[in-house]
């Protein structure tokens, strides 16, 4: 069976329900966006929303792919960076007891953590401290890393360091893998729009993008921007939320379904659509198929906080899954 390594930022989210989007404004963070922030920044929306319920993850957009992929059975790797402390510990930990084999590097700098701010209609803001993911550098990927992988996913976050993205597509493709690229959040594909363009042109086979994502990289509407997607890409996929999501191969388009879910937190969402949409595509599903996997997995993972799952949900996810 195809294996699939990941690599992306390594970081442990901090989810944070919030009673109302004022705290939003308070600590200047656009609705629904990533924004990047320093340890002190980060460190002050954490004690500023102290009085709130909150839970920790391992999380990390590539890095929750992963986990999906490995939660429905498939052998998977993960390659990132983190710091020598308890939450570095915790990111390691939590990949072995998932079954994923990590190629973690590290660093004297602090792990990052994303404070993962859940608005009431079940939006997500990340105030984003990299920390030590952001030091994983071109110097620390190896082609050995990628032996014996079938597929290669990416997180669009990581494409901010041009360098690092450019020698691990390379890599992969010397050794034969697919490459996946998760488009991530607007922001980051309005500052990197040139150099995704190329990426995608090169290296990616597949592509996940959202609307708004979609809207940034070609000022396109979801059924248009498909279109321009699938012209640099071997398969396009563009989620529209509650609508589900589009996908063209060629001149074949798929317009397939959400499932009827009860959202109370988007976080993860889109990570695990990618999740479901690959394990469809290594069990050789027709792409229909692939992204009704995706919905499942996306659709049920709202429905509870953060982007993890519990195992009685799993069950549920993978009865689901089997009935397709």
């Amino acid at each position: 069976m195809a294996k699939v390594l990941g690599m992306g930022n390594a970081l442990v989210d901090i989810l944070t329900k919030l009673k109302s989007d004022i705290t939003l404004e308070e600590f200047n963070l656009p609705k629904g966006s990533m924004q990047l922030v320093d340890f002190d920044k980060s460190n002050l929306v954490n004690i500023g929303t102290d009085q709130l319920e909150k839970q920790i993850a391992s999380g990390g957009s590539a890095a929750n792919t992963i986990h999906g992929i490995a939660k429905m059975g498939l052998e998977a790797g993960f390659i990132g960076k983190v710091g020598e402390d308890e939450f570095g510990t915790f990111f390691h930990d939590d990949m072995l007891k998932s079954n994923i084999q990590p190629q973690l590097l590290t660093s004297n700098t602090p792990s990052g953590k994303a404070m993962a701010l859940i608005s009431p209609d079940s939006e997500r803001t990340f105030a984003t401290y990299l920390g030590a993911a952001v030091e994983l550098s071109p110097d620390d990927i190896i082609n050995d890393h990628f032996k014996g992988y079938d597929y290669f996913h990416i997180e669009g976050y990581l494409v901010q360091n041009h360098a690092l993205i450019e020698k691990a597509v390379k890599f992969a493709k010397e050794n034969g893998l697919k490459v996946t690229l998760d488009m991530a959040s607007y922001n980051v594909v309005e500052e990197n729009l040139e150099f995704l363009k190329v990426i995608l042109d090169k290296y990616v086979d597949i592509v996940f993008a959202n609307e708004e994502e979609a809207k940034s990289f070609t000022g396109m509407e979801p059924e248009e921007a498909l279109n321009e997607f699938a012209k640099l890409c071997e398969i396009a996929v563009v989620k529209i939320g509650k609508n589900g999501s589009l996908i063209k191969n060629g001149s074949e388009i798929f317009k397939v379904n959400s499932i009827e879910a009860k959202a109370i937190d988007t976080t993860g969402a889109g990570d695990l659509y990618a999740a479901g949409f690959i394990y469809g595509l290594i069990k050789n599903y027709s792409l229909d198929k692939c992204g009704s996997i995706g919905s499942i997995l996306a659709g049920k993972t709202i429905e509870v906080i953060g982007p993890k799952m519990d195992e009685q949900k799993w069950d549920m996810v993978r009865n689901l899954v089997e009935k397709i």
